[in-house]
């Protein structure tokens, strides 16, 4: 089911397979049966990007491409750095501003030459001419912008979708629930086109609903999403503190309102200081320790179970996103 890649280009750290684990504390506190945590943030580099540097620069040996040009708020950087550095490719990465220390220096670390451009993540205009602009300059190389969305990145989102058929062999049971964070929507897409996929192959499996996950100050999808809109919305700046999910663009969020209705999910938006919160709840009732990404599936399930769209009996799980060594939060 993934991309058609030569022997000889196939690149790996190792990525997939990651755990899938049963809340032992959470879930039962809060009178839910089948609580699980998805680990991503044990992929080779800290998070589910591995599964995308694979497929991406796979792609990019193949084609002899000597470069990767890509954009990232950390972790896509992160895991682009590190398969560059295992493929001998030199890595490029235009930084969104504010992107935590700890995430660039992980990328400096792998050789990865790296630029911060003020406002790029957060204001609607500048992304817009810093997309547009990398896009012209890989065009001339005869390449293209490594960012982690199907707009941008098919064959690295084919890695993505892996996620997916994971979890359709973890839990392979009707009536599951999965909360996604969002930022521009790729991995929420790409659930959803795995599970499809994963159908295709497994006519009696069920596909799970998928609910789109946002922080408040950066909600493009999820409202939209709840509310019955067709289409997804920019903002002209982000307000969230949450790193890795400040995108005021679209990107994917069209397609994804359309397959995350289709699979019988929601969206939804959550504050901040309940992120941080679930975060902290993670790590001490849990033992998982992820950046506040990582919690913000977990944020949407305490929401959902406000506003009773859970029920005890049902499979829910939740994505941990990636490790939180990459995003201190003091």
């Amino acid at each position: 089911m993934l991309p058609s890649i030569g022997e000889d280009s196939r690149l790996t750290l190792g990525e997939g397979d990651t755990p899938l684990i049963k809340s032992r504390q959470l879930g039962p506190s809060l009178g839910l049966e089948n609580l699980y945590f998805k680990l991503e943030m044990l992929n080779p580099s800290g998070s589910y990007k591995d599964r995308f540097a694979a497929c991406a620069v796979s792609g990019l040996l193949q084609r002899g491409v000597k470069f990767c040009l890509a954009t990232s708020s950390g972790n896509t950087g992160s895991a682009l750095a590190a398969y560059c550095a295992a493929a001998n490719i030199k890595c490029y990465l235009v930084i969104v501003d504010g992107a935590p220390a700890g995430k660039i220096q992980q990328m400096q670390l792998y050789g990865a030459e790296t630029m911060m451009v003020k406002d790029f993540g957060k204001d609607f205009r500048v992304t817009e001419q810093v997309f547009s602009e990398l896009n012209d300059m890989a065009h001339r190389h005869g390449t293209q912008v490594q960012i982690s969305a199907y707009h941008y990145s098919p064959l690295g989102m084919a890695g993505v979708q892996t996620i997916a058929y994971e979890i359709a062999e973890q839990i392979p049971v009707a009536d599951a629930h999965i909360f996604s964070p969002a930022g521009g929507g790729g991995l929420t897409l790409a659930l959803t086109k795995g599970f499809q996929t994963w159908k295709e192959h497994h006519a009696d499996f069920k596909i799970p609903r998928v609910h789109c996950v946002q922080p408040e100050g950066n909600d493009t999808i999820s409202s939209p999403l709840r509310n019955g809109w067709r289409n997804a919305r920019e903002i002209s700046k982000t307000a969230t503190l949450i790193s890795g999910l400040q995108v005021p663009n679209i990107i994917d969020g069209n397609e994804v309102i359309t397959a995350c209705r289709a699979s019988g999910g929601t969206g939804y938006a959550v504050p901040d200081e309940l992120i941080y919160e679930s975060q902290r709840d993670m790590a001490t009732r849990e033992g998982i320790f992820c950046e506040p990404a990582g919690a913000v599936g977990f944020s949407a399930l305490c929401l959902a179970l406000k506003n009773k769209e859970i029920n005890a009996a049902d499979h829910i799980v939740c994505l941990v996103t990636g490790h939180g060594f990459k995003d201190l939060v003091a």
